[in-house]
């Protein structure tokens, strides 16, 4: 039986088992986290005060949280852009990964794919 690959070349999981992920990357990894599941928390939040502020007629809440959640959505985008840069992201993964940012619950799935993906060597 003969194998298509060729002698010296290596698969994605040859070469992730064999290189161990950059430390600048894992530091820029650990921040992403962080930040992923903040801006999670965060969008959940606002969802419940925009319920508040349209449902019960209480704009006081939304007011004081979409601030705060802007700031953290901004972080999260930086912190974000940053992996792609280091992580050698493609455009299209990039963008991605910051629109999950925008939808209640999504940070989080993007998060568990995003930190397989990074430890694994492969791109998004």
């Amino acid at each position: 039986m003969t194998s298509s690959r060729t002698p010296g070349s290596a698969t994605s999981t040859d070469a992730a088992a064999q290189e161990p992920v950059e430390p600048r990357v894992l530091s820029a990894l650990k921040r992403f986290r962080v930040a992923a599941v903040v801006t999670g928390f965060g969008l959940l939040v606002l969802v419940t005060v925009m319920l508040v502020r349209y449902v019960w007629d209480n704009p006081t809440p939304s007011q004081i949280w979409s601030p705060i959640h802007g700031a953290l959505y901004m972080i999260y985008l930086v912190l974000a852009v940053d992996l792609g840069i280091k992580a050698r992201w493609s455009v299209t993964g990039v963008l991605l990964v910051l629109l999950a940012g925008c939808v209640p619950f999504v940070s989080f799935v993007a998060e568990r794919k995003v930190t397989h993906r990074t430890m694994a060597g492969r791109s998004i």
